[in-house]
This record gives structure tokens, sequence and C-alpha cells, in this order.
């Protein structure tokens, strides 16, 4: 923590019944005629943590067990220090699992094995949620819906993998396994195995990218080879089905879409769900956008506008991998397109190809990734970023976390709130203040009213005029603040956010303690 910090957090789940008395005197949290803090920022600052091909985590398959807990703690220390507020992990690459189920077996990314637990035994998704929540960041579980098989696969499939155990789902496409969406039993299994994870951990997001129907593969003449659901096809066309099979393809993932937002609804009300679909649309969407654009509607199946227009998920992440200057691929153009296209009032935010800073001729410097967080920022309605991937974090090149965090993330910032969800702010909290007899310090508890649990408290303190923010986990309840006389805050504000980002009225107390 900097030393030019004030607030000296420490963290103390039990200290409450016994503050009186080891701290010295104490005063209630009353409302007084103090300064208003200013509002903190509102802003979703999230990173995508890859396992597919170890791209960010584990950083090999074949780590001990204590070795894959350290990295994930050093990757998640390091978003807490970029003042990121989000993480998005993926859990699902391949019909596999990065954590304990009985519908899936063992990613191999993890153990180096498909159906290989870890050893000594770790549930790693519940692992990252409790180490993320302790630092205040929110955990969104990450799914591939249909790949069944990534090419940088080596270990052979389990028995209890799908390929194995129904085959007839299972198409290979070029050089992968792909589940085919065109199976009412495909859709099932991807919605029982999301729902699975929704019910038992305590994740804060349910996360698709923008593997729909696969991306076209290839032959050796480079002819483009159809995705092999005639099967499915059939089936659709004898029932009676009248749609063309471009427009069955695209029904198939709507359903699956608009499914998986309900059932999650149903389940936990409170659980975000979000897409990143790849950041065009069609080609020529928005006019500025070139002709010869990736047509994902066409060839994804991806009807993205639709599921935006329709409210379909809680956020919407276009994957926005082009600078600020690219002649009919701009960022800020298509964030626009995007943003104007919310019919429901969803969150936007932009998805940027962090990988691509580099600071060398071949990549972008630093700057560019600054004035796209810029630019998301000028346009309205559009209120965070999402960035590929954590590596680029870990490597830090062009010195872009120092530029990060001495620039437009000097200061730490909320989730914005899902008000479509639930708009009520929980109760303000009670705030004591005392001296410390053993230290320079005033001593601060806090304790939540209400029912609702606590997710987060937002903890700013005055100096002067000055005022300083702070976000700390809703499980602390204790911390110590340096009192006026040895130049340290002379108020505080406490208030408390929920999970839904939702934000109570402050508890202002003085800091000036006799």
């Amino acid at each position: 923590m900097p030393k030019n910090r004030f607030l000296l957090l420490l963290l103390s789940l039990f200290v409450l019944a016994g503050f009186d008395t080891a701290c010295g005197q104490s005063q209630p949290g009353t409302a007084q005629t103090l300064a208003t803090p200013p509002a903190i920022q509102r802003e979703f600052r999230g990173v995508w943590i890859a396992s597919v091909e170890n791209i960010d985590w584990p950083s090999q398959p074949g780590l001990s067990t204590q070795e894959q807990k350290d990295e994930l703690i050093g990757i998640l220390d390091r978003a807490v220090s970029l003042r990121l507020n989000a993480v998005i992990l993926q859990v699902r690459p391949a019909a596999d699992a990065l954590y304990a189920s009985q519908l899936e077996p063992w990613s191999e990314y993890l153990t180096g094995r498909m159906g290989r637990a870890p050893n000594p035994f770790y549930d790693p998704l519940e692992f990252a949620v409790a180490e993320a929540h302790k630092r205040g960041l929110e955990l969104h579980a990450w799914f591939n819906p249909y790949r069944a098989r990534h090419p940088s696969s080596k270990s052979p499939p389990s028995s209890n993998h799908i390929s194995v155990t129904n085959p007839e789902l299972v198409k290979r496409y070029g050089s992968m396994l792909w589940m085919d969406p065109g199976e009412p039993a495909v859709r099932q299994r991807t919605l029982d195995v999301i729902l699975d994870v929704v019910k038992r951990y305590d994740i804060d997001g349910v996360h698709i990218d923008d593997y729909f129907y696969p991306y076209k593969e290839k032959d050796r003449r480079g002819r483009v080879i159809e995705f092999p659901d005639a099967t499915s096809w059939r089936k659709y066309v004898r029932s009676g089905g009248q749609l063309s099979k471009d427009d069955w393809r695209r029904a198939n993932v709507d359903s699956l879409i608009h499914q998986v937002y309900t059932e999650i609804k149903a389940a936990k009300p409170w659980v975000k769900f979000g897409i990143s679909p790849f950041g065009v649309w069609r080609p020529g969407y928005p006019p500025e956008t070139s002709s010869n654009a990736f047509d994902s509607y066409a060839e994804l199946y991806g009807d993205s506008r639709k599921w935006l227009l329709n409210g379909w998920a809680d956020y919407f992440t276009p994957q926005l991998y082009w600078p600020i200057d690219r002649p009919n691929l701009s960022f800020p153009v298509l964030l626009r397109w995007w943003v104007d296209q919310n019919a429901k009032g969803r969150h936007i935010w932009a998805g940027n190809y962090l990988d691509k800073v580099t600071g060398t001729s071949t990549g972008w410097p630093a700057q560019e990734l600054l004035d796209q967080i810029a630019a998301t920022r000028a346009q309205h309605g559009a209120t965070g970023n999402v960035y590929f991937s954590m590596r680029s974090f870990m490597y830090g090149r062009d010195n872009l976390p120092e530029k990060l965090t001495s620039g437009p993330y000097a200061e730490r910032a909320l989730v914005p709130a899902s008000t479509w969800i639930d708009s009520t702010p929980p109760m303000t909290p009670v705030v004591r203040v005392g001296r410390d007899p053993g230290s320079a310090s005033s001593t601060v508890s806090i304790q939540p009213q209400g029912t609702e649990p606590v997710w987060l408290w937002v903890v700013r303190t005055r100096v002067g005029r000055n005022w300083t923010t702070d976000v700390i986990p809703g499980l602390q309840r204790f911390l110590r603040i340096p009192r006026p006389v040895i130049g340290g805050a002379d108020e505080v504000a406490i208030s408390a956010v929920d999970r839904n980002g939702n934000e109570s009225a402050p508890a202002l107390m003085s800091l000036d303690t006799p």
C-alpha cells in the first residue's frame, strides 16, 4: 500500500464486540454538520484471465497446488494495485472445468491431463472467488458454450468428456471439436453447466465470449469448410421448421442466450450475465465501418444486436480491438454504435486489446490504451473497459501499469449499479470513532444496518479541503486513520455498497476526538 495513503486498513471480523475496551472512548455514528464528500467514480475496470492454452492462468499445466494458488494470488494482487474492480476468469475453455464438477472433467490446462484433479486437492474456483472477494474484486466466471476441444490440447479425452459420453453431439471441425448448437441436448448441457456454477459458487457474474458457431476453417486448398450440422438440420426440417439454415443457426444461439439470462435471474438475480461479442455486428454498421469487415452475424451466427435491443444480458463488452485512428474500424466510432443500440439501458463496457500494447513499432504505445479509456469516458452511455488479457498487465510493457495508476486509474472506482436488477440502496452504517491510547491514530468501527449483506465499504477521508477515497471489502469492520494533529484526516465518510452496486448515504464523522 503506498505510504501516502491515509487509510491503514486492518482486517478484523470480531473486533467490534470489544471495541470500547480495546480502543478507549467511542462515539456513536450520528449525522453531523460536516463537509459533504464527493461522489466516487463509477466505472467497470475488468480484465480477462484466460486459461485456454495457459494464456494467463495457470502459466503452464501441471503446476503444484501451491504454485497455482501463488500465481492466482499474484494476479489478484496485481489487479488491486492497478485499481481494477473485476476479474473475468475462464472456467470452461472446452467442455471441461477449472473447478470441481460432476458434469464435466477437470481441465488439462490445470493439471496437465484431462480428468485429473489437483493434488493436493483444492477447488480453484472456490479459492479464486474467496481471494477476489477478500480484495474487493468482483469475479465473473467465463464459459465457452460450444467448444469441445482446442487445437492446443495434448492429453486424450477423459471417460466423462462429452466427446466420449455423447459423441453424436460433437463434430470435428478443422482442428477443433465442436458441440453442435443445433442439438437441443447441447444447449441444455451448457445451461446445466452454467447454472451448476451459479448455484454452488458465490460468483458475481457469468460471462460468454464471441465463440458461438466456430470461426470458419479452411481445407488444404483454402476452401471454407461447412460446419457439419447436417444431421441436426435435417431433424429440424423434418419437425416442420420453416427457417432458412442460417436463420435456424442464429435462432439456436438466440435460444441459448435468452435461456441462460432468464435462468440465471431465476436462480440468483444479483448475478450479472455478460456477453463479449465480436466488435462489429455486420459490415457497414455503423456506415463508417468497412464493407469488408468480418460479419459475425453471418459467420458466427450471433445476432448480438438483437440481444442488446432485447436486454438479454446485464452487460455487453464488444471486442473493440482496433485503434482510435484506424479508418473504417475506429474504436470510438464503433463504441458509439453499440451505445446507440442499447434500447434497454444495459451496461456497455468496451473490450480493449491490451495485448497489443508493446511499446514497439509492431504494437501500440501505452498512450493508445489511455486514449481509449478517455474515449470511453467521453462516450455517454459507456461506463467501463475490459482488457484482454491479464498477462500484459503482469508484464507491464511500455510502463502501462504506472501510467494507468498515475493517470486515469489514480483513484478507485465502483462498478456501476445494475438498477434494473435492484435499485434500493442499503442502510447507512453506524460508525464509531475513538482514540487508540497506544498510537497516534483514530480508531473507526463500522456496523452494517439492515438484513442485506454489505459487499463493499466506500471510505472517504478529508484533510483540509482534499478528499481521499478507498474501497474495502464489506467483511472488514475496523480501521485506523491518522489523527489531524499529526497531519492526518479531519473527517471520515463511510457508505455501504450492495452486490448490485447501490450505495447508501454516507455516515459522516469528525476525527477530531478529545
